[in-house]
């Protein structure tokens, strides 16, 4: 397919061409085509044929010659007709270079273009990318509140067994709220400004958290870009320990794969990873990131989370006893945060990169939970994934009101909306594992088959 383009002036993260005819069915979306660089054309300056460079003779592309533009050094997209050499701006992106590596050389651009950006300027109108201030500054409080009221427990009762127990509880529900509240400053979702909404994240995921804000953009912007994606989302990234997906199991199978009993591994979720998840998995990768990247900023902010808890409980339990009280409130909030981190994602679809349109890879890789209060609260309103996912600068108390709206979408063009019941999704998690094994044992099963035919 050969298409025709406007040449402009390349650069960083800069305008390179303007296409002529549609691009076909290869498209991607979030509304608004990407403001780039230094010779960014507005569509307004387009529309009155006014450009701040004289225009040049129409020049033919085929995709081929697109799609060789991959590499990290040489790094093309497709946006609205138009094409980006972003090359130069990649270590600028918020989510780090993969994150344009993971797109470079596709139509980034959505199949439902029209309706969605519709639907986005409707809701804009709508205010629903407006944060409630409120809404935050009570989640915050919450949060404050009870690691205040831990202290005060242990220092008018004393650090017995029964209280110990009783704060862990509190501070497990401070944990896992806090890891919702800098979910909401990472999406820049509460603050009009972005420096502000940067630096709450470091307030709540460094000072709050203990983890480091470069480790958490790095991993979960790319799951934003490619959820579901192997070798391009990180969050599926579980091997050996667990084989996720439908290709990955037959792949295992097929050249017999077996670094443990994968009959087993539904067993090894609740054994290992539930309740391993925050304080080895997700804690231990932080800090790998952090010392071996030298991100010296956050290793200062983190070292505040630890010296906090000394000050606080150092005096009632001592500098060893004070660590256990962190990794058990670890091991405790581990899953709670295993269990909403994976329902909308572990049952949907995985596969390798197909290239899909941006739209279509979101959908088919998430699903939401029901609404109820208590499912808002205890998911941190990550039961609306599907919105998150479409809308991710969005204050996620908005929600619940898109959501009638996304479902028309998706009804009015043949698009799947799953929506379940708390329990069933969790449920799912584990099903998924036993089916995959299923996979992993017919095609080993199938081999042996054809293998004695011959």
């Amino acid at each position: 397919m050969m298409m025709k383009f406007e040449e402009k002036p390349e650069g960083n993260g800069s305008l390179v061409e303007k296409s002529e005819p549609f691009l076909g069915k290869k498209h991607q979306a979030d509304g608004k085509p990407v403001a780039n660089g230094k010779a960014e054309v507005s569509e307004r300056q387009e529309a009155n044929g006014k450009y701040d460079m004289p225009r040049k003779s129409l020049k033919t592309y085929s995709w081929h010659e697109i799609q060789r533009h991959n590499q990290e050094t040489d790094q093309w997209l497709v946006i609205n007709r138009k094409v980006y050499d972003v090359t130069g701006w990649a270590d600028r992106h918020p989510g780090g270079r993969r994150v344009l590596t993971h797109c470079a050389g596709e139509d980034t651009t959505p199949q439902l273009v029209e309706d969605f950006q519709e639907l986005r300027r409707t809701l804009e109108a709508m205010n629903m990318f407006n944060a409630n201030l409120g809404f935050f500054f009570l989640h915050l409080a919450q949060i404050l509140i009870l690691e205040v009221l831990a202290w005060a427990m242990v220092w008018h009762f004393g650090s017995g067994w029964l209280i110990t127990i009783f704060i862990s509880c509190l501070l497990t529900v401070s944990q896992a709220q806090s890891l919702f509240l800098q979910h909401d400053t990472g999406h820049l979702s509460i603050f009009k400004k972005s420096r502000w909404n940067h630096l709450m994240h470091k307030f709540v995921t460094c000072h709050l958290k203990g983890l480091s804000t470069h480790w958490w953009n790095y991993r979960h912007f790319q799951h934003h870009v490619k959820p579901n994606i192997y070798s391009k989302d990180p969050d599926i990234d579980t091997g050996p320990l667990f084989v996720l997906g439908d290709s990955l199991p037959i792949k295992y199978g097929k050249k017999k794969i077996k670094y443990i009993d994968y009959e087993k591994q539904h067993l090894y979720f609740y054994m290992i990873g539930l309740p391993l998840f925050m304080p080895v998995y997700i804690n231990l990768k932080s800090m790998q990131v952090m010392y071996l990247w030298r991100y010296w900023e956050d290793i200062a902010w983190v070292s505040s989370f630890y010296m906090r808890y000394f000050i606080t409980f150092g005096r009632f339990y001592g500098i060893l006893g004070t660590m256990v009280l962190i990794y058990l409130v670890k091991f405790l909030e581990s899953p709670w945060i295993a269990y909403v981190t994976q329902m909308s994602h572990i049952p949907m679809k995985m596969s390798g990169e197909e290239n899909n349109d941006w739209l279509s890879t979101q959908v088919v890789a998430t699903c939401n939970v029901e609404q109820s209060f208590f499912n808002d609260w205890f998911t941190g309103h990550l039961n609306f994934q599907i919105e998150h996912h479409l809308f991710p600068t969005m204050p996620r108390h908005n929600y619940h009101q898109v959501a009638p709206l996304v479902r028309s979408l998706f009804a009015k063009h043949g698009l799947q909306y799953v929506n379940k019941p708390m329990l069933k999704a969790f449920g799912d998690i584990v099903r998924d594992s036993e089916v995959l094994f299923l996979l992993i044992l017919e095609k080993r099963n199938s081999d042996a088959l054809e293998y004695r035919r011959e």
